[in-house]
């Protein structure tokens, strides 16, 4: 069957959109395509067959028939042949008859693509056609970084890096209800000095943060069952189970609530549906709202394709998610889960596999008895899915996230083969997680690390006050605890990024009370999200130098003032330096003592440079001279001399 190959204008849903029509194709759907052609800027027209690498490709199929619940019993795809690369690339149901299938060329050069189904007999179903890739201009490249194709793990498997080998170095922001009309797509661009106000845009939040030099964002794809409903925000069904533990809508009690706060009254949960009204699942309103997992909203989805697109379109990376955790009960308890699950986590794959991103399989935060399943059951799950339908098609890292560590909860290797990315997270937010990131270092095979919920700004939780401290939000002393978790995390081992969060996870947005969380637009404007960027700086001072460090904060004497809390974030320092000697990374909390670095080469001069965390501004270097057994005595700090006032960080380089 022929293939018709259109490139579409940049309004659309997707850059470029590959159709198979059957012959017997509608008149509408027909005229409908033409309509868009002839719309399309003459600018936004490529010849024939001709598209750019690493751009998201849309293949559309009409099945010839009806089906009961396409979502559950059609599987298509097509086998997609290019220079080096030979795989199935699975589609996904798009609402009545609509099928569609998403990729990327990976390299320049003549591609193929068949598509086939689990109905042979389905010849909407069935088609192949051909193109060309080719190279963007380095012009093009620099305008948008995910032109250098998808991120995947470095050669000595510690850091990130996009498929043509620049460094990526992970600067994320934690939305997690991003997916939804928390924050709502408007179609209109972000004024160029867009201040954070009430009534944001998820189109400002974005630009917000990319000037801010953000290149990620982490949110979950769906809330199956979360609304402003008459159930409380924890509530279980008749038979016990708990269908949902969700964030509270402040401001909008449930008088059906299964759990009660200690003054009687209950909020119910935050809604969790998109800008339309859509929600993930259909809905059994007479099963007390429990979502119904094996049947799909694809109108939900097609609001999230728009989010999705743009992310890409500014250069982010998201950190992407599949559901929290306290829907899973439920699913297991009704459900077959293995199955019903891992077709879920393949339609995320399937519809949004074709973008830059970072996949997470469970948003696994806390592992209550009554709210989540175990990492183990999770674990079986995603398994079953790598064994049915094979890793992410393109290479991008797969991971979760989780409270302590995912080498702690699901192990590493065989135990969890899907898992190709380790990462630490939520709690403890103090120094007590260094040790599991320096953990997640040692570990062979290497796999890159990153501390998705470290300390938030301005969250007022007992897992988010460092040596039991509560500083007032957006407070110097607020901001440090944040700025020190950088720091600390990617020192101790945490080389792919970091990813900042506030108390504004939840998105409390337009139209709601802050209650004990604040607004989006408020939390933006902590300056700890700001400083971010110079934590990006520091670490590609040097650019990809960074991504050969080794752990030496043994090295360091003393390591911490002999009163530091384990669970406090004062008083510590940290090293990271290469095996060569000639490069390395420090940073040195509020309060630490000025030490001796060991292990450098002996008898030879350095130079080292101060860094201000805050502004991200370099001292002069200050020239020094190892001793003979190739320890440096620091400097004075800039602050507080032998011992630190404010926290610093340095760079050491071995003198050319």
């Amino acid at each position: 069957m022929d293939a018709s190959f259109n490139q579409c204008a940049q309004v659309s849903s997707l850059p470029i959109k590959l159709r198979t029509m059957r012959p017997k194709t509608s008149s509408l759907i027909l005229s409908f395509i033409l309509l868009s052609i002839s719309l399309m800027p003459a600018h936004a027209r490529l010849l024939s067959g001709e598209v750019h690498v690493w751009e998201t490709q849309e293949i559309t199929l009409q099945s010839s028939r009806e089906y009961a619940n396409p979502y559950a019993e059609v599987e298509c795809w097509i086998e997609l042949r290019g220079p080096d690369f030979k795989r199935r690339i699975y589609g996904f149901w798009d609402g009545e008859r609509t099928f569609k299938v998403r990729f990327v060329a990976t390299k320049p050069g003549e591609w193929t693509w068949r598509a086939g189904s689990n109905h042979a007999d389905d010849e909407g179903l069935n088609g192949s056609g051909t193109f060309r890739a080719v190279e963007w201009s380095e012009e093009d490249l620099d305008a948008n970084a995910n032109r250098r194709g998808f991120v995947r793990v470095s050669k000595n498997g510690h850091a990130l890096i996009y498929a043509d080998g620049t460094p990526f170095f992970m600067v994320g922001d934690t939305w997690l209800a991003a997916s939804t009309w928390r924050l709502p797509w408007k179609g209109a661009q972000a004024q160029q000095h867009y201040e954070p106000a009430e009534g944001i845009s998820f189109e400002e939040a974005v630009a917000y943060r990319k000037h801010q030099g953000f290149n990620s964002v982490s949110f979950i794809a769906a809330f199956p069952n979360w609304a402003a409903d008459h159930r409380g925000a924890t509530f279980a069904n008749r038979d016990g189970v708990y269908l949902r533990n969700a964030w509270e809508k402040f401001g909008h009690w449930a008088p059906n609530a299964k759990i009660s706060t200690a003054d009687g009254a209950t909020t119910t949960a935050k809604d969790m549906h998109d800008e339309h009204g859509n929600r993930p699942f259909e809905v059994f309103e007479e099963r007390d709202g429990m979502a119904n997992f094996d049947r799909v909203n694809p109108a939900y989805f097609r609001s999230l394709d728009r989010k999705m697109q743009h992310l890409s379109g500014e250069g982010f990376v998201p950190f992407f998610e599949t559901i929290r955790r306290d829907n899973a009960p439920s699913w297991k308890k009704y459900f077959d889960f293995n199955t019903s699950y891992s077709r879920f986590v393949q339609y995320l794959i399937a519809r949004y596999g074709a973008y830059n991103m970072i996949f997470s399989g469970i948003h696994l935060d806390w592992i209550p008895e009554n709210f989540s399943l175990t990492a183990d059951e999770f674990n079986e799950a995603l398994k079953f899915h790598l064994n049915k339908y094979g890793p992410l098609p393109f290479g991008q890292p797969y991971t979760t996230l989780i409270d302590s560590s995912t080498f702690k909860r699901f192990g590493h290797g065989d135990e969890a083969p899907w898992l190709n990315m380790h990462t630490v997270g939520n709690n403890p937010r103090n120094h007590a997680i260094y040790a599991s990131l320096e953990e997640l270092f040692r570990l062979q095979p290497a796999y890159p690390a990153a501390n998705l919920e470290p300390y938030y700004t301005g969250w007022n939780h007992q897992i988010n006050r460092p040596g039991g401290e509560t500083p007032e939000e957006n407070s110097e002393r607020d901001n440090y605890f944040s700025r020190a978790m950088m720091y600390g995390s990617v020192l101790s081992g945490g080389l792919a990024g970091h990813v900042h969060g506030t108390a504004a996870y939840d998105l409390t947005s337009t139209g709601e009370p802050a209650g004990w969380r604040p607004h989006i637009w408020t939390a933006l404007r902590y300056e700890s999200g700001g400083q971010m960027q110079h934590l990006k700086a520091f670490v590609l001072s040097e650019g990809k130098r960074y991504q050969d460090l080794q752990l030496a904060s043994h090295d360091l004497a003393p390591r911490s003032i002999p009163d530091a809390l384990s669970d406090g974030l004062d008083g510590w320092s940290f090293l990271m330096r290469t095996a060569e000697r000639d490069f390395a990374l420090a940073y040195f909390e509020n309060k630490a003592l000025r030490p001796t670095l060991k292990g450098f080469k002996p008898n030879q001069r350095y130079q080292w440079l101060w860094f201000d965390p805050r502004v991200g501004a370099w001292n002069p270097p200050i020239d020094m001279t190892s001793d003979s057994s190739g320890a440096i005595k620091a400097p004075a700090f800039p602050k507080g001399k032998q011992q630190a006032a404010v926290d610093f960080a340095a760079k050491i380089l071995l003198a050319r």
